[in-house]
């Protein structure tokens, strides 16, 4: 509510969810005791009005009151409307000021529900069943994430929070629900950022008969469905960037995009997307990180204890009270440029007679490309496809090419917003990449996936063919309403404590 004060009489502004109207308040309407009590009245009060309406001289639709009161006092000055709330901070903070000066932020949070409510529509539409599993478990999986862990007293056992719903929404499709999806909080321990929230929205869905073919296109038409209803247009802007969501999407490998984004010709990058040669991809991922740590943490990942053991002391890092990882690093250390050289040819020649294990290790370092220098890059709505079987591990292996998992991921804006794969359901495979990733846990990579044992007793006892996907709703939110931090679209985000917030 703002005053403008006139003798005896007072033009107020007040607003509800509806909208702005000004209110004519006369003394000899009110009564004086009313009228003294309008004059103490402050921006932020909430008042009620009741009268009859009329136009000024100017033709503004007013308000003629014939009764007011103060229904609650606003106790702390509110924001002036012209420089409005500008410490970023204090608006995460105090969502509840931001929101009473803010109309972009009312509108932001309106329009996450309005995306939400269409998703919903969406896959009801389509015979989906929303569903809740559990948040607290005895186990973290679905992603590779670090999960915050809690202690249940009354079990007296250690319990986390989950990082995922996929391995409980698979069960149910093992279960006979042949389509589910659940929407829900999402907590993983990990960094905060403009794309980044511990505690975060996602939505998982999953088809029984299905492939990631079919998510690919279902994918396209909702977020192309909610862009018209938000914005009554296919193309909109993010940032500095104009976005066009016009079908069809493009679709493209892991490895083309790499080799584009190195000016490679078509025929190279047709190439590049059957790579087989560690050395070839090592070289790929050396120019590109610049005799960086970061391929030679993803060969010893991809490599048993025993060969990255020889492999390692044949370089001559041979000190025994060394870790592994140290070791291998002493050695890389000494001359990179001849190091990662001679690496690529030594693997190649070790898994000469294992071509999957070769394409394997190779697409992943081209994953890590992708990662740090592509990804940033992609401008519009793009599925990424080819992943390494490295990098999936609950993904089903492509039919006749083994190294290789049916999966994509959707970016846009230099944003993932969402991952989906056809799904694994042989429990043989799963257990045996469940041990691997046991492996990468005890080699320090504490985003490694847990055994979970009742997970493959579930798919020992039969899913069907599925394919499943999960969408970060706060990242389709920001890419959706131009909003440059995830913090922007999260009503209340985990800020560091403000040890000065208690006696502002």
């Amino acid at each position: 509510m703002a005053v403008r004060g006139m003798g005896k009489a007072s033009f107020i502004h007040v607003q509800d969810r509806t909208g702005v109207i000004q209110a004519y308040v006369r003394k000899d309407v009110v009564g004086e005791d009313v009228f003294k009590v309008l004059k103490l009245a402050d921006i932020g009060d909430i008042v009620g009005i009741a009268g009859t309406p009329m136009r000024t001289k100017t033709g503004e639709l007013t308000l003629r009151a014939q009764h007011f009161e103060i229904l609650s006092k606003s106790l702390r000055p509110l924001p002036e409307k012209f420089h409005g709330l500008q410490d970023v901070e204090r608006r995460y903070r105090e969502r509840y000021t931001d929101l009473i000066v803010n109309e972009t932020s009312r509108d932001i949070f309106k329009k996450r529900a309005q995306i939400i409510t269409g998703i919903r529509k969406y896959l009801d539409e389509r015979d989906y069943v929303e569903v809740e599993t559990p948040i607290l478990g005895d186990l973290a999986g679905g992603a590779a994430a670090r999960p915050f862990e809690t202690y249940f007293n009354a079990l007296d056992q250690k319990f986390c929070l989950r990082i995922a719903t996929e391995l409980h929404l698979k069960r149910l499709i093992v279960g006979g629900l042949e389509r589910v999806y659940e929407i829900g909080r999402q907590f993983r321990n990990e960094g905060l950022s403009t794309k980044h929230n511990p505690e975060f929205t996602s939505i998982e869905f999953y088809e029984a008969y299905a492939t990631y073919d079919d998510l690919m296109d279902l994918t396209e038409d909702m977020v192309v469905q909610l862009v018209r209803e938000l914005h009554g247009t296919e193309d909109i802007e993010y940032e500095d960037k104009k976005l066009s969501f016009a079908k069809p999407w493009r679709r493209a490998s892991i490895a083309r995009l790499v080799g584009e984004s190195l000016g490679m010709a078509d025929e190279a990058c047709d190439a590049l997307e059957h790579i087989d040669s560690v050395a070839q991809a090592m070289k790929v991922a050396n120019v590109n990180f610049g005799h960086s740590e970061e391929p030679l943490h993803i060969v010893l990942k991809e490599l048993e204890n025993s060969e990255a053991e020889e492999w390692v002391i044949g370089n001559g890092a041979d000190d025994q009270d060394l870790p592994l990882t140290e070791r291998a690093l002493g050695a890389f250390r000494a001359n990179p440029e001849s190091f990662y050289a001679e690496l690529g040819g030594r693997l190649d020649d070790a898994m000469a007679q294992d071509r999957d294990r070769r394409r394997r290790l190779a697409l992943h370092l081209l994953y890590a490309v992708f990662e740090e220098k592509v990804e940033p890059a992609i401008v519009h709505p793009t599925f990424v496809t080819d992943f390494s079987v490295s990098v999936s591990p609950l993904a089903r292996r492509r039919d006749g090419d083994p190294a290789v998992v049916d999966r994509f991921e959707l970016f846009c804006a230099g944003m993932e917003i969402a991952n989906a794969f056809s799904e694994l359901s042989d429990p043989v495979d799963q257990r045996q990449r469940f041990v691997d990733q046991l492996r990468h846990k005890e080699r320090g990579d504490d985003e490694a996936h847990d055994l979970d044992e009742d997970f493959i007793r579930a798919l020992e006892t039969g899913m069907p063919p599925t394919a499943g996907e999960g969408i970060g709703i706060d990242r389709l939110v920001m890419l959706l309403t131009n909003s440059p931090s995830i913090r922007e679209v999260i009503l209340f985000p985990q800020m560091r404590k403000d040890s000065g917030q208690a006696n502002s």
